[in-house]
Order: C-alpha cells, then sequence, then structure tokens
C-alpha cells in the first residue's frame, strides 16, 4: 500500500506539469518533471521515515512504562532514545514542509465546487484514491446532504480522531483532513478542517436558500419584468425606425438626390432610398437580436438551474468584442505606420505629375529628354512606386504572415505571369517603342501592309486610321517586327518626295518629256516649287523610256490627293501638247536605211 501511495503522489505531481506554460522547450519541461519526480520521492522517504520514527517512539514509550522506578539508568536511556526520535521528527517536519511550499506553485489541487462556486480544494492522495476521486465523492456527499429534507445543517459536527479531523453527519463521513492536507493548505490541521466545516455548513444552506419557493417565485417575476422590458425595447426600436423612415420621406427632395460623377447619374435617388431602406431593416434587427442575446443570460441568471448557462452566453457575446478591440489596439501602430507611408508616397507621385506635367507642356525641358516621353515616363514610374509602396506594407498588412495569405499572393502571382505572358510582351515592345520615338500620333506612316494616321499609342496597342477611314489596331510586338515607314517624322526640314512613273516612246526627246512634267508638277496645289521638282529616267525599255517624276511636298497626310492630282495634270499637260500617254509595243520591218530616233534640225532639212 505505502508503495502504492508513493505512486500515485508521483503521478500527480508530475501531471501538474502540465499546468507550465506551452512555450518553454522539452528539455525544460524534461528537466522540470525530474525535478517534481526527484521532490516527490523525498516527499514520500520523509512521510515514511516519520512514520517508522513514530511507531519506535510509540514502543519506546510503552516500554518506557513498563521499566521499574528502580531501574532509573534503563529509564534514562529510553527518554534520550525517545528525545531523539522527537527531534528528528521536528528536522523531518521542516524539510518535509520546504518540499511540500516548492511543489505548491506547480500543483493547483482538485477543486470541490459542488454548487459551482469552489469551496476548497483537494491537494494528497488517501489510500488507494486520487485527490480528484476525493473531491467527487466529497461533492456527491454534499448534494446528498442539501437534497435531503431530513437534513439539517446544525446537525453537521466536526470530530478529531487520532491525527485526522472528520466532518460526519450523524454517521456518515463527509470530509476528513490530515496533517499532509493541511500542510499541503499551509494552515494547521484543526483551522483547516474548521475551514471545510464552515463552508460545507454555508453552502448548503446557499443552495437551499437559492432553491427556495420564495426564491423561485421572485425569480419568475423578474424574469416576466425582463421579458416585458425586453418587447418595450423592441417596441420602441420599431417605432424608432419607423419615424426615421418617415423624416427621410419628408426630406426626400433635399436628401435624396442621388450621385453624379460629370453627369452621369451613378446612383439614382430610389435606389438610394431603397440603401437607406435596407440599412435601417438590418439596423432594426441587430438592435432587436441584440438586446434579446443580453437578456437571457440576466434570465438564466435569475434560477440556480441555469445560472451556470449565463456567463457561457455573455462569453459568447463579449469574448468576440474583445478580440476585435484587442486586434484593432494592437494593430494601430502598423496602421500608423501604413497611414505615414502612403502620405509620403502620395505627395511624391503628386511631385513626379508636377513635373511631368511641365515637361509634357514645354513650361520645363531637359536636354535630351522629349516632351513626348513626359507622360510614358510618368506613369512607369508611377507603377513603380506603387509596386514598392506595395512591398514596404505588405509586412505590416493583417495577415501578411498567414501562410494561406502567401498561398494564395504565389497563386496569383503565377496566373498573373503565364496568363497574361502576350500582354506583357505587347507592354515591353510599347515601352520600347516610347523611347525610340520611330512616330508620334498624327504622323502618317505606314507599317507592314497598313497606311494610315496614328491616332493612339499605347501599351499594348498602336492605332491608324487609313485613307479610308478605317481604325486598326496593330499590337506592339508586332510593330515591334516590323519595318516602319514615317512619312512626317522630318517633312519640315527635308520636304518628302512623291514621285509616279511615266513611259514614253523613244521618239518624244527625253528634254520634252521633263518639261512637260514639270509643267504638271507646278499646277498641282500641294507640291513645293522650292525645291524643284526633278526628273529621272529609270530605265531603257526594249519600246520605251521610263521616267520618274519626282516632287516636294510638306503635307505628307494628303499623299491620296496629290498623287491624284498629280495623275490627272500629267495627262492633261501631255494631251495639250499632243503628246499621247503609251508605251508602245511595235513589230518594224527594216532594210537598215533609217534610224528610230528623234529626229533632229539637220535631219529635217
Amino acid at each position: 500500500m505505502v508503495a502504492i501511495h508513493a505512486i500515485f503522489v508521483t503521478i500527480l505531481l508530475l501531471c501538474s506539469v502540465q499546468g507550465l506554460p506551452q512555450g518553454r522547450d522539452t528539455t525544460a519541461r524534461i528537466d522540470t518533471a525530474d525535478k517534481i519526480s526527484a521532490q516527490a520521492q523525498d516527499l514520500f522517504d520523509i512521510r515514511q521515515q516519520q512514520r517508522e520514527d513514530s511507531i519506535q517512539r510509540r514502543a519506546l514509550e510503552e516500554q518506557l512504562l513498563s521499566v521499574k522506578m528502580s531501574e532509573r539508568q534503563e529509564k534514562q536511556k529510553l527518554l534520550a532514545e525517545i528525545n531523539v526520535l522527537r527531534s528528528r521528527d521536528s528536522i523531518l517536519y521542516a524539510k518535509r514542509k520546504r518540499t511540500v511550499d516548492s511543489l505548491r506553485s506547480l500543483n493547483s489541487g482538485t477543486p470541490v465546487a459542488p454548487f459551482r462556486d469552489t469551496l476548497f480544494r483537494i491537494y494528497t492522495y488517501v489510500g488507494s484514491y486520487s485527490p480528484r476521486e476525493r473531491a467527487a465523492s466529497i461533492e456527491s456527499r454534499i448534494r446528498s446532504l442539501a437534497e435531503n429534507y431530513k437534513f439539517e445543517p446544525d446537525s453537521l459536527t466536526l470530530s478529531h480522531q487520532e491525527n485526522n479531523w472528520v466532518v460526519f453527519w450523524n454517521d456518515q463521513m463527509i470530509a476528513s483532513v490530515d496533517e499532509h492536507e493541511a500542510m499541503w493548505a499551509d494552515v494547521s490541521t484543526e483551522q483547516l478542517a474548521r475551514d471545510y466545516f464552515t463552508k460545507i455548513k454555508e453552502s448548503i444552506d446557499g443552495y437551499r436558500e437559492e432553491t427556495s419557493l420564495k426564491r423561485l417565485a421572485s425569480g419568475i417575476a423578474f424574469a416576466c419584468l425582463i421579458i416585458l422590458t425586453v418587447t418595450l425595447i423592441i417596441i420602441g426600436i420599431g417605432k424608432m425606425i419607423g419615424w426615421i423612415k418617415r423624416r427621410l420621406l419628408a426630406s426626400r427632395n433635399r436628401i435624396f438626390t442621388g450621385f453624379k460623377i460629370k453627369g452621369y447619374e451613378l446612383v439614382s435617388p430610389n435606389q438610394q432610398v431603397k440603401f437607406f431602406w435596407t440599412i435601417l431593416h438590418v439596423l432594426q434587427w441587430i438592435l432587436i437580436l441584440t438586446s434579446v442575446y443580453l437578456a437571457l443570460p440576466v434570465l438564466l441568471n435569475l434560477f440556480p438551474s441555469t445560472e451556470g448557462y449565463a456567463p457561457i452566453l455573455l462569453g459568447y457575446f463579449i469574448k468576440p468584442l474583445k478580440d476585435v478591440v484587442k486586434a484593432i489596439l494592437g494593430y494601430l501602430p502598423n496602421l500608423i505606420t501604413i497611414v505615414v507611408i502612403c502620405f509620403i508616397f502620395r505627395y511624391l507621385l503628386k511631385a513626379l505629375r508636377f513635373f511631368a506635367t511641365e515637361l509634357h507642356e514645354g513650361v520645363l525641358s531637359i536636354p535630351g529628354f522629349y516632351r513626348e516621353w513626359a507622360m510614358p515616363t510618368y506613369q512607369i514610374l508611377r507603377v513603380l512606386l506603387f509596386a514598392f509602396l506595395l512591398i514596404v506594407i505588405f509586412p505590416y498588412l493583417p495577415g501578411s504572415e498567414s501562410p494561406i495569405f502567401k498561398g494564395v499572393s504565389v497563386f496569383i502571382g503565377v496566373l498573373f505571369t503565364f496568363g497574361s505572358a502576350g500582354a506583357l510582351g505587347n507592354i515591353v515592345a510599347g515601352l520600347v517603342l516610347t523611347y525610340m520615338r520611330p512616330f508620334s500620333v498624327g504622323d502618317r506612316i505606314k507599317i507592314g501592309e497598313v497606311t494610315g494616321d496614328i491616332i493612339e499609342k499605347s501599351l499594348l496597342v498602336t492605332r491608324i486610321r487609313t485613307t479610308k477611314n478605317e481604325v486598326i489596331s496593330i499590337p506592339n510586338s508586332q510593330v515591334m517586327n516590323s519595318h516602319t515607314i514615317n512619312y512626317s517624322m522630318d517633312v519640315e526640314e527635308n520636304p518628302l518626295i512623291v514621285y509616279t512613273h511615266i513611259t514614253m516612246a523613244y521618239e518624244i526627246p527625253w528634254a520634252r518629256v521633263h518639261e512637260l512634267a514639270r509643267q504638271a508638277c507646278d499646277r498641282v496645289e500641294f507640291l513645293e516649287k522650292q525645291p524643284e521638282p526633278f526628273i529621272l529616267q529609270t530605265s531603257l525599255d526594249d519600246f520605251y523610256v521610263t521616267y520618274q517624276v519626282n516632287a516636294y511636298t510638306r503635307n505628307p497626310h494628303r499623299q491620296a490627293l496629290i498623287y491624284s492630282e498629280l495623275h490627272k495634270n500629267i495627262l492633261d499637260v501631255f494631251h495639250e501638247a499632243g503628246i499621247e500617254l503609251l508605251s508602245p509595243h511595235f513589230r518594224a520591218v527594216r532594210d537598215g536605211s533609217a534610224l528610230d530616233m528623234p529626229k533632229t534640225d539637220d535631219s529635217e532639212k
């Protein structure tokens, strides 16, 4: 039995390690468990030694009583041994008390709470009964006494039996206290027993008072009053919401005007009314449910059988509010940091936009930096600043350290990367085109087989309006991979040359062709007089000569009209001169006596 008791004491003290903070590492817990186990063994050894000394002292005292008065020397020897045992018992008691004091912080004991409130705690084993079993047994006996109509609290008695104090009712033992239990409570055995006796008696009296018919009747009366109050509150909430609705309707034309942005009605007055009505209904139900929920714990607290549920219901309501308030207060430093960072970045963006606008409008100039670069550069820096801002404030965002938050961020990044590969290529090409400056908005260009005026340049596409008013969108990556002809870029300093080809028979003098071609160019409105047009013989074909008529213009956007007018005037001028525009193909039988060449003045003579 002694060995079993020692094992139980050791298990109890080791189980108390479960109450240690979870943040300690495994090594610390093992060291603490070893220390507790060693102290429990010391405590067991001390108690065992005390029991053995007590048995030996009693034997010596009995032997002393049997010694005759004449045997004085034997009597003194027995008295000396008894005194030694008593002295050692005092020393062992002090050592045992120190051990208990060191273990008291680790062993909180098992509460005895027959009617919700804890009366006292049980710390020690008695025989094979653990503290938990002893506490459950005492609770059961106290409840039985409270339910027994024959029981009178004054019939409880406190009895001292050898080393124990016992609380009795008739012949039934309710609770017992020994020296070891008192040592754990750090009071004397008698004082602890009287404390048990008083608390058991008061708890039974209090329970009977709470469950009396008078208390039940008063509880029902208070419950009816609370229900009536809650009903009136609900009616008052309904009337208040109705009054607010009437006031809003009375001022409808003044309050509900809708929301407009630059003439566009974003929210109509009717939608605004419906929104406010929904908000009022939600608010009404929140107030009603809150009133009912807060009234329930008060109702449950009126009756002993349901009193324990009141703190639970209040906890369901108060704990989330506390958690929200704690989270908000704990997040305030990070929130202030984010606000300061956003404030700095906001004014930095304003400064960049100011300089970009000044450069774009030509008020500010930087050597080597073109005006059309201003806004694209601003947009690039704006995106980079926003990305940098997100990187800076990311650690301060709530839940940024959560694995779920990180996983979702990575997933979105992967989707964006693979889903926008083509778009990113166009964006990069758009940036390259911006700084290459191959064309500007309004230029007449030719990209591949498409000719027209640039009407829009963006990071993704370039839009061209053709001479037939067709708007063609070309991805920037395709523009980068195609050759581009710009007719307008250098037209002020170096006018554009428009040209066309005509063919003439060999018998028409080339000088005459040049002269007539220049006359035709002079009649076209949008061709420049200076520099003068020029004509080139581009080839001597089998049956005719190919001439290239070249003229200068500073109106590249009117090329279609210019070519039409040029061709029309070439026809008119040559027909007026009696020269037919054709490319002759003929067969001749020649004897070699005449040459197919233009006639000179000598040959005519």
